[in-house]
């Protein structure tokens, strides 16, 4: 978790605008080991958003966008401002591939 909390340290240094809605959650994978986990509390809408490796030991990240039980109405205004937020979550996700390519020595793209 050390690993991870770093990393959204240096995230938020390179200037984007995460603050404290991202936090890295602990999640048990095989044998105790922690997958890692990334949870990112939109402030343009209610779902629950999360990233993590595809499977467990994989370099790739995917973003989870966590299903609503009603519908979600926004104004163009309020469109316009999620899809800056999952803009950035986009980037999250990318940088933390890099870094978890970095991190085991895989540069593969």
């Amino acid at each position: 978790m050390a690993t991870l909390e770093s990393w959204l340290d240096e995230f938020r240094r390179i200037g984007y605008p995460i603050g404290d809605t991202a936090k890295v959650i602990q999640q048990d994978g095989d044998e105790g080991a922690d997958t890692g986990l990334v949870a990112v509390k939109l402030t343009n809408s209610s779902r629950v958003t999360y990233m993590q490796p595809q499977r467990p030991g994989a370099m790739e990240w995917v973003v989870t966008l966590e299903p609503h039980d009603e519908p979600e109405v926004l104004s163009s205004a309020d469109v316009h401002r999620l899809a800056t937020e999952l803009s950035m979550v986009s980037a999250l996700c990318v940088f933390l591939e890099t870094k978890s390519r970095a991190f085991v020595g895989d540069d593969r793209r």
